[in-house]
């Protein structure tokens, strides 16, 4: 039992997953007092973008973490990645006409933004931003 536990956490598509569905699901609640189906389009989207960003965000601080100077490592890739997920979710939530698109994004971007920050300063703090080794 161990070992498939230890499987499925560090499976990518079961994050994926779990992203898709606990952000889904959020959108879906921050955008709950309108008529549908503009809650559910905003549960898909979101879920669509946070799986997508799951995907994305670990290879995007490792790579930022390996590019820039030393005296920016500790601070730059989870502002960077937090910035580019603000706007990616901003602008396409704006486009699909989520009602509650601050309320929607709050809870992913504090996930995601929190997520970039920790595994940034463990890449900076193990020494493997210099080399993009991770």
């Amino acid at each position: 039992m161990r070992t498939l536990l230890k499987s499925l956490a560090g499976s990518s598509v079961v994050h994926v997953l779990v992203a898709f569905f606990a952000m889904g699901s959020w959108a879906v609640f921050a955008n709950r007092n309108y008529p549908m189906p503009k809650p559910l389009v905003a549960g898909v989207v979101q879920g669509m973008l946070s799986a997508c960003l799951t995907l994305c965000l670990k290879k995007a601080v490792e790579a930022l973490a390996s590019c820039l100077p030393e005296r920016a490592r500790l601070w730059a890739p989870p502002l960077i990645a937090c910035l580019a997920s603000t706007a990616l979710l901003s602008t396409i939530h704006l486009l699909s006409g989520t009602p509650e698109i601050l309320r929607t994004i709050a809870v992913p971007l504090m996930v995601s933004s929190s997520y970039a920050a920790i595994y940034n300063y463990s890449i900076v703090r193990g020494g493997r931003g210099r080399h993009g080794n991770g």
